[in-house]
């Protein structure tokens, strides 16, 4: 059997058996990543041009955006490119980059997720006290802080992950490098510090969990007692959004890695990694856009300025003859 210092590439898990198939699955894959680009990117511009947006909340939302853009990027291209060209082959090198990736922006993701609950916490249960305790220097440092935990997490999981010895061949049964895939190829008895470290991943998990879940108990308490029918609007035109975010992220993630090995398999491990790293990125700027009046009149307007800009270009205008 192989060991790691002998192999040079990994073996991906193909989106399909056919050719026919296989292009299926990239115009489909294009479709998805089109839009996750197209979505997300809206959502950045508009934040960032229309002053109004200018708050904690969309603040958070803009980071994101920039996250969903990062996580689907991680994986989809590559799959792409090897449904595209009947291939299954990533380098070694290739593999520990997308691991380090898609830890960096998962980790973040869930950790800015628990840091908007909190900015909705504050600003339906502690109105006001928001102002003080989401003032811009607050925002600045949560926001580093999410992206310093996917630093810091992706750093240690690749480090850790592509220092144990290899001897399972480099087959690797998903679309992408992830960590329980990878950690099948190590060797028997070699992987305690890994599941160290996965354990300690999933506590920390868990109590970001408790931590949103007591959260929006504590909402939904102060929205029931609101005695205004706008008010009441206005709370879940906001919560809503971000709840359901939430919980497409955790419960197909928490599934992915938490099921039972009893329902697992090839192409059910292929149907959940797709759930949770392929169309979240690519939903959340429609659950984002679709109760959120500001969000939908910043995003049209950033559209009629580019429309307009495009119209009134010399190379687009039609000449007489």
């Amino acid at each position: 059997m192989p060991n790691s210092s002998s192999i040079s590439e990994f073996l991906l898990l193909p989106l399909a058996d056919t050719r026919q198939l296989q292009l299926l699955n990239f115009w489909l894959f294009l479709g998805i990543y089109l839009a996750a680009l197209l979505g997300n990117g809206l959502i950045s511009t508009a934040i960032a041009c229309d002053c109004r947006l200018h708050t904690p909340m969309y603040f958070f939302l803009l980071n994101l955006a920039l996250f969903d853009l990062g996580f689907i990027s991680t994986t989809v291209p590559k799959a792409m490119a090897n449904a595209l060209w009947d291939t299954r082959a990533i380098s070694y090198t290739g593999c520990a980059a997308q691991l380090f990736f898609f830890s960096f922006f998962l980790s973040a993701e869930y950790s800015l997720l628990t840091i908007m609950s909190y900015d909705r916490y504050v600003a339906i249960c502690k109105p006001l006290h928001y102002g003080t305790l989401m003032d811009s220097r607050a925002c600045a440092t949560m926001a580093a802080a999410a992206w310093g935990t996917g630093v810091l997490y992706s750093l240690l999981h690749t480090a850790s992950m592509f220092s144990l010895p290899l001897c399972q061949g480099n087959v690797v049964n998903q679309f992408f490098c992830e960590i329980p895939q990878i950690l099948k190829l190590s060797c028997s008895g070699s992987y305690l510090r890994e599941i160290v470290l996965v354990l300690f991943s999933v506590s920390l998990a868990f109590g970001c969990f408790v931590f949103i879940a007591v959260s929006y108990v504590q909402i939904f308490i102060a929205v029931m007692r609101m005695p205004s029918a706008q008010g009441w609007h206005k709370a879940f035109s906001t919560c809503l959004p971000h709840l359901a975010v939430v919980s497409l992220f955790l419960s197909t993630a928490f599934f992915a890695y938490l099921k039972p090995p009893s329902v697992s398999s090839p192409s059910m491990d292929l149907m959940v990694a797709v759930l949770y790293s392929v169309v979240p990125p690519a939903v959340n700027p429609l659950i984002y856009s679709m109760r959120n009046q500001e969000v939908k009149d910043a995003v049209r307007k950033v559209m009629t300025k580019c429309v307009s800009k495009t119209l009134n270009c010399p190379s687009f205008r039609i000449h007489d003859m």
